[in-house]
């Protein structure tokens, strides 16, 4: 069941309730009966009218249904009262969503997420008013009184619970940041895939990493990050991360349980947003991908996002022309790439454009070594990309370009030896 209101203005009614059957397959669910139920204004007790609410018990007898998901959020004493009145099992977006997840999670990173999320959401569902949670336990005499009930047990025990995994994935966290300060002393740029679930990321990703992420027409078929080396067409490697893709109304538990993973999102150079170009709702996607990225604390004025346009090979022939015309330099904004990842299109324009904003990000040097010095000139083949290599019987002269942390690292190595290269530039007077 969809719920209909004024906030569902961008989004089509009919494209959300295909979302909800789509998460709820996803689980390996049956859907038997769908339906938008239009809600003027919320019931607080069960969200939706008496009339509505009978109506859906019938079609829920009626077809033996186990479980009913309700594609909204819903509070404990909701979710109480309608499992009451329908006798099945109902289930809010966030329960769906976290449902998902904990199916997904095969590290152990982000199996430990998931149950955070899912700790965190079940304490919001212990409420006074679930009376088999009433029940009291002895206190301790010597302090009197009628003891701990059990939802306060279970309240603490949950805490305590969500304490420890938090510790445990501040240890993650600890961890990722190494693997990141590791990475710059290599030095390689990182490019993460971020977009809304569905849109093509992991197939993408193993297209350009010749990598075997899951990749499925399935919504979250990726949960636990993947990062592979890439090499692009001049020579410069980048590392690519892949990420757990975002939907709209993601359960504020899930982003703040996957900040440690989404954390590369955040450290990347250049953030590749994934777009499902052939979906109805490709705008409304990309507003709330932006509107999540923004939550994590991604400006995007400030950042490189670079839009790829994903399976244009689900569009008109004249349409996915028109667009792969586009990628040419020159012709669209340098921030916007139409590939499909299934078939191959565009995806030489994209990495092209990759090296294109990696290179405006580099600084060119000139470094002077001693002909002697073979780790030296092996260093700078490793951490950078030599352009120019010229020798002299006093030393060996190389053009180098990389990012600012590898022309500190000459700096800090090869005091007084090393220069920024400022080619000269011809001017009307001397061409």
């Amino acid at each position: 069941m969809a719920r209909k209101s004024a906030a569902d203005s961008s989004r089509a009614e009919e494209s959300r309730l295909q979302e909800a059957v789509a998460l709820t397959t996803a689980i390996g669910l049956t859907v038997v009966d769908s339906a938008i139920a239009t809600i003027a204004r919320p019931t607080p007790a069960t969200l939706i009218g008496s009339g509505k609410v009978d109506e859906l018990k019938a079609v829920c007898h009626a077809l033996e249904a186990d479980v009913a998901i309700v594609n909204s959020s819903l509070s404990p004493v909701q979710q109480r009262n309608l499992e009451r009145a329908w006798g099945v099992k109902v289930l809010d977006r966030t329960a769906l969503i976290l449902e998902i997840f904990g199916e997904r999670a095969r590290t152990r990173e982000g199996r430990l997420q998931v149950e955070l999320a899912h700790l965190t959401y079940q304490r919001s569902r212990l409420v006074r008013s679930w009376t088999h949670l009433e029940r009291q336990r002895g206190g301790f005499g010597f302090l009197g009184g009628p003891g701990e009930t059990q939802i306060e047990t279970d309240r603490r025990l949950i805490g305590e619970r969500i304490a420890k995994i938090k510790g445990e994935l501040e240890d993650v966290k600890r961890t990722r940041a190494l693997h990141r300060r590791a990475r710059k002393r290599v030095p390689y740029p990182v490019a993460a895939l971020v977009g809304y679930t569905n849109a093509g990321k992991s197939t993408l990703f193993n297209r350009l990493t010749t990598a075997e992420v899951l990749a499925k027409d399935m919504l979250f078929a990726t949960l636990d990050p993947t990062m592979r080396g890439l090499k692009l067409g001049s020579g410069r490697r980048i590392v690519l991360s892949d990420t757990v893709g975002f939907i709209a109304d993601l359960p504020t538990q899930l982003v703040a349980a996957f900040r440690a993973t989404l954390e590369e999102v955040l450290e990347a150079d250049i953030i590749l947003h994934v777009r499902d170009i052939a979906h109805d709702e490709s705008d409304a996607q990309k507003a709330d991908v932006m509107k999540v990225l923004a939550e994590l604390g991604v400006d995007a004025d400030e950042r490189v996002i670079v839009e790829v346009l994903n399976k244009i090979d689900l569009l008109q022939p004249e349409v996915r022309r028109s667009l792969l015309a586009r990628n040419k330099p020159g012709t669209a904004p340098r921030d916007q790439v139409a590939i499909s990842a299934v078939s191959g299109e565009g995806l030489d324009d994209l990495m092209a454009l990759l090296d294109h904003l990696l290179g405006q990000a580099e600084t060119v040097i000139r470094v002077k070594l001693d002909p002697a010095d073979g780790a030296g000139i092996a260093w700078a083949y490793a951490h950078g990309r030599v352009l120019e290599r010229s020798h002299s019987e006093k030393s060996v002269d190389l053009l180098v370009t990389g990012d600012a942390a590898m022309t500190e690292r000459f700096f800090a190595h090869y005091p007084g030896r090393v220069e920024v290269f400022e080619p000269r530039r011809r001017t009307a007077s001397s061409s």
